[in-house]
C-alpha cells in the first residue's frame, strides 16, 4: 500500500512539475543573410515540442519555450530550409537569417527548401509569388510584371490584353485594395494597362487575399493585394537593372551605416516612342511612362528602426497637338517600428498617397485636371501571447481629399468659362483586433472584428430631389432619366453629410486531418466606402472615385470558403481547392445613356443593385526537381442585379439577374519553369478565359435619314474564348567565383501562336456593300522580345 501511494506521489510531483515547468521567450527577426532583408511569413519550428509561429510582416517572430536545447527548423519560400540548434536558459533574442549558400552561414545545418501548402494555418484564399517565380515569366514585350504574374493564380482574370487592373472571384477592378508600403494606390497600370507600377527589382514581398481576409485590411470588398519594397542592402553596395526593347531600369543600394541603415534608389523609364519620332508624320506623338522608387532604412537602436520610402510615377500620351493626357501616383511612407518587449512589436506608419489625372485638349482649347489624395495614419500591433495565440490590433485612420475635376482654357485667347466640379471630402476611422489560436494540435483557428466609420464631409452643396429620388422613371417610355433638383443643401467645412458605421467579423479555422491533409474553411464581412464612376470593364485614367455619401451606399460584401488542402510525397507536390460564395450589396449600375464624365451630379445616372459570384478553385503545384511549376482551374460563375424600386419600374434587365462585366465562366492558367542546366532555363504559360460578356445590337431602325442600332439585353453576349501561349528562354553567362559583375540573357515569345484575342468587337456598315458587318480589334498578335538583365 505504502509502494502504491509513494509511486502515485511521484506521478503527480513529475506530473505538477512538467506543468509548472519554467519557460522563456526566443524572440528576435529573421533576414536575408546577404542583405539583411527583413522577411516576412518564414515558419520557425520547433521539432522537439512540435510548435512553431510565422514571422509578422516586418520579419519578428517570438516563441515561448522551455529552459533547455531546442532543435529549430527555419523556411521560407525561395530560401534553403535551415536547421538550427539552441540552449535556452533566458529570454533569449535570437535574429536568424536564411540565404542559399550554405558556405555562408555558421553552426546550421542546410537542407534544400520546397514550397509546402500550410496545413496548420488556418490563412486560406491566399497566394504568395516570390520575386524569381515571377522573373521567370514570360510577358508581353519582355517586360518582367507583377500585376500580369497574379493572373496565373486561380480566381484572378483581367479583360484582356492592354487592359489594366485585374478582377479577383467575379469582382470588379475597383474593388481591390492595392498596397505599396501600406500606401494605397488608385490606378495600378501604366499606358492604359500595358504594364503595371511595379518594378520587379524593387518588390520584396507579395501577398494577395482572395478571402478570409484579415481584420487591419478594410475598403475593398474583393481582394487585397500588399506589396512591400525592398528596404536596400546595409551589408555593401550593389546595382541591377535591365535594358529591354521597351523599357530600362536600375536599382542602387548600399549601406549608410553598415549593418544599421540603408538606402535604395530605382528607376526605370520606357522609350518605344523615341522611334515614333523617327517618323516625320509621328514627330510629335508621345506614348511613355517613368516611375521612381526610393527607401531609407535606418536602425536607431536594436528596438527602433525608422523606414521612409516613397514611389512617384507619370505617363504621358500625346497625339501631334491634339491634345496630352498625363497621369500618375505619388506616395511616401514615414513608418517607426518599436519593440516594445520580446512579445510584444509595433509600426506607426504616417502616409501621403495623390493620384493625379490630366487631360489638355488644344483642339477645343481647354484643360481638365482631377485626382484624389489621402493621407493616412495607421498604428498597428503584433503581440505574442504565447507559442499557441498570438494578438493583432491596432487604429487606421484616413483623410480624403476628391477633385473630381477642374476645366480651364488652356490659353488666355481662349474664351472658356471655368468649371470647378465641387470637391469631396471624407474621413474614415476603423479601429480593428484580430487573434490566432492553436486549440489542439490538429485545429487552429483565426477570428477578428473591424469598426469602421466613414464621414462624408463639407464644404459642398448637396442637390436635393422629390422624394428623395435623383434617378426617375418614366413610366410612359418606360426608361429611367435624371431627376431635376428642387433645391439644394450647402455643408461647411468639415460638416458631415452622410456617417455610416459597420462592423465587419471575419473567421476561419483549419481542421488538420493528418500530416499531409486538412479542410479549412473562413467567412469575412467587407465593407467598401468608394466607388470608381465608370462603364468601362477596365478602369482607364479618366475615371473617377466617389465617396459614400446620402444617395451612393457604401458596398458590403459577404464571403465563405470551404476548401481541402494536401501536400503529396513530403510536399513534392501540393493540391489546394476551394469553393467559395459571395454577395455583394449596394453595387452601382448605370442607367441606359449615362453621362459619366464631368457629371457633378452622378447620382441621377446610378443605381443601387447587388451581385453575387460564387465558384471552385483548384491549383496542383509541382514544388521541386528540375521541371516545377502549376495548373490553376477556376470554375465560377459572377451576376448583377438591379431591381426595379417599384412595381412599375423595369430595373436593368427587366430586373432579371445578369452575367457581370467580369464574369468568366472558365478560367485555366498553366504555368511552368524547367531548368535545363546552370546556364540555361526555359519558362512558359498558357492562358485560357471565357468570353467577356458584352452587349451586341440586335437590331437597327432609321430615324431622319440616320441607322441607330437597337440593343438587346445587357451583357447577353461575349467575344470569343481568349487564351494565348507564352515561352521564354534565359541564357546565364558563366562566371568566375571572384567575379561581381553577373548578367543574363532572356529571350521570350508572347503570343506564340499568333492568336488574335479580340479586346472589342464593333459593328458597322460596309461603305462598299453596304451591309452590316462584325469587325474586331485585337491588341497584341506574336510579340518576340529580348532582354539583358545585370547585376553587380
Amino acid at each position: 500500500m505504502t509502494t502504491k501511494m509513494n509511486s502515485t506521489f511521484v506521478i503527480f510531483l513529475i506530473t505538477l512539475l512538467s506543468f509548472s515547468q519554467e519557460k522563456f521567450t526566443l524572440s528576435g527577426t529573421v533576414t536575408d543573410f546577404k542583405n539583411n532583408e527583413t522577411l516576412a511569413g518564414v515558419h520557425i519550428y520547433v521539432q522537439d515540442l512540435k510548435i512553431g509561429t510565422y514571422t509578422e510582416k516586418y520579419g519578428f517572430y517570438s516563441l515561448a519555450l522551455p529552459a533547455g536545447k531546442h532543435q529549430l527548423r527555419i523556411k521560407n519560400l525561395g530560401y534553403k530550409e535551415v536547421e538550427k540548434t539552441i540552449f535556452l536558459e533566458e529570454n533569449t533574442k535570437e535574429n536568424l537569417s536564411l540565404d542559399q549558400s550554405s558556405e555562408e552561414l555558421q553552426e546550421v545545418v542546410i537542407k534544400e527548401g520546397r514550397y509546402k501548402t500550410n496545413l496548420q494555418s488556418p490563412e486560406m484564399s491566399v497566394n504568395r509569388l516570390s520575386v524569381s517565380s515571377i522573373k521567370k515569366m514570360p510577358v508581353v514585350f519582355g517586360e518582367v510584371d507583377v500585376l500580369k504574374s497574379i493572373l496565373s493564380l486561380p480566381g484572378v482574370t483581367s479583360a484582356g490584353d492592354g487592359a489594366s487592373g485585374f478582377n479577383v472571384r467575379g469582382g470588379s477592378a475597383d474593388q481591390n485594395l492595392i498596397l505599396l508600403d501600406d500606401a494605397p494606390l488608385f490606378n495600378s497600370s501604366h499606358v492604359f494597362g500595358f504594364f503595371s507600377v511595379f518594378n520587379p527589382d524593387v518588390v520584396k514581398d507579395l501577398k494577395l487575399y482572395k478571402g478570409g481576409i484579415p481584420a487591419r485590411y478594410g475598403g475593398a470588398v474583393s481582394s487585397v493585394l500588399d506589396i512591400y519594397q525592398k528596404d536596400g542592402n546595409s551589408k555593401e553596395f550593389h546595382l541591377n537593372g535591365g535594358i529591354g526593347l521597351i523599357t530600362s531600369r536600375l536599382l542602387a543600394e548600399g549601406p549608410i551605416v553598415k549593418n544599421k541603415g540603408s538606402f535604395l534608389i530605382a528607376g526605370r523609364a520606357s522609350y518605344a516612342h523615341l522611334f515614333l519620332k523617327l517618323s516625320k508624320d509621328q514627330k510629335d506623338n508621345a506614348a511613355y511612362f517613368y516611375d521612381l522608387n526610393a527607401k531609407l532604412s535606418y536602425e536607431l537602436n536594436e528596438n527602433n528602426s525608422l523606414f521612409l520610402s516613397g514611389y512617384f510615377g507619370r505617363d504621358v500620351f500625346k497625339l501631334n497637338e491634339i491634345f496630352m493626357n498625363t497621369y500618375g501616383n505619388l506616395m511616401l511612407n514615414l513608418r517607426w517600428n518599436h519593440l516594445y518587449s520580446d512579445k510584444l512589436s509595433a509600426n506607426l506608419s504616417l502616409i501621403y498617397s495623390d493620384y493625379y489625372y490630366g487631360l489638355d485638349l488644344n483642339f477645343v482649347g481647354f484643360k481638365w485636371n482631377s485626382g484624389i489624395k489621402n493621407y493616412t495614419v495607421k498604428y498597428d500591433f503584433e503581440n505574442f501571447i504565447s507559442d499557441k495565440f498570438k494578438l493583432n490590433y491596432g487604429l487606421n485612420g484616413i483623410y480624403y481629399e476628391f477633385n473630381p475635376g477642374i476645366i480651364e482654357a488652356l490659353r488666355d485667347k481662349y474664351t472658356i468659362n471655368p468649371k470647378r466640379l465641387d470637391k469631396k471630402y471624407a474621413l474614415s476611422m476603423s479601429p480593428y483586433i484580430g487573434a490566432e489560436s492553436q486549440l489542439s494540435e490538429n485545429i487552429t483557428v483565426s477570428g477578428g472584428v473591424r469598426f469602421s466609420m466613414f464621414y462624408r464631409l463639407g464644404a459642398s452643396t448637396i442637390n436635393l430631389y422629390e422624394n428623395n429620388s435623383p434617378v426617375v422613371f418614366n413610366s410612359d417610355m418606360q426608361i429611367y432619366e435624371k431627376g431635376t433638383p428642387i433645391g439644394t443643401s450647402y455643408y461647411k467645412n468639415n460638416k458631415t453629410i452622410e456617417q455610416y458605421n459597420n462592423f465587419e467579423p471575419r473567421f476561419s479555422v483549419s481542421f488538420q486531418l493528418n500530416e499531409a491533409a486538412a479542410i479549412k474553411t473562413s467567412y469575412n464581412r467587407m465593407v467598401q466606402y468608394l466607388q470608381l464612376i465608370s462603364n468601362t470593364s477596365s478602369p482607364t485614367p479618366l475615371d473617377v472615385w466617389m465617396p459614400s455619401d446620402n444617395y451612393i451606399k457604401p458596398q458590403i460584401a459577404d464571403q465563405v470558403a470551404l476548401g481541402y488542402f494536401r501536400n503529396f510525397n513530403d510536399g513534392a507536390y501540393s493540391l489546394e481547392t476551394e469553393i467559395y460564395y459571395k454577395k455583394v450589396k449596394n453595387r452601382l449600375d448605370y442607367i441606359d445613356g449615362a453621362d459619366l464624365i464631368a457629371n457633378d451630379a452622378i447620382e441621377q445616372v446610378v443605381l443601387n443593385g447587388r451581385m453575387r459570384a460564387c465558384g471552385l478553385e483548384v491549383m496542383f503545384r509541382k514544388n521541386e526537381g528540375k521541371f516545377n511549376g502549376w495548373i490553376s482551374y477556376t470554375l465560377s460563375k459572377s451576376e448583377q442585379q438591379t431591381p426595379g424600386r417599384t412595381a412599375e419600374e423595369t430595373g436593368i434587365n427587366n430586373g432579371q439577374w445578369y452575367s457581370s462585366a467580369y464574369d468568366k465562366r472558365h478560367n485555366l492558367a498553366i504555368t511552368t519553369a524547367y531548368n535545363l542546366s546552370e546556364k540555361w532555363s526555359f519558362g512558359a504559360n498558357f492562358a485560357l478565359q471565357s468570353g467577356q460578356p458584352v452587349t451586341y445590337p440586335n437590331g437597327q431602325y432609321q430615324y431622319l435619314g440616320i441607322t441607330v442600332p437597337s440593343y438587346g439585353l445587357r451583357n447577353e453576349n461575349r467575344l470569343p474564348a481568349y487564351h494565348h501561349l507564352d515561352v521564354s528562354a534565359t541564357l546565364t553567362p558563366t562566371k568566375t567565383k571572384k567575379a561581381k559583375w553577373s548578367s543574363e540573357w532572356v529571350f521570350s515569345i508572347y503570343n506564340l501562336y499568333n492568336r488574335q484575342n479580340a479586346a472589342s468587337i464593333n459593328f458597322r456598315q460596309n461603305a462598299d456593300s453596304g451591309y452590316n458587318e462584325a469587325v474586331k480589334t485585337s491588341i497584341f498578335g506574336i510579340v518576340p522580345a529580348i532582354s539583358y538583365n545585370f547585376k553587380y
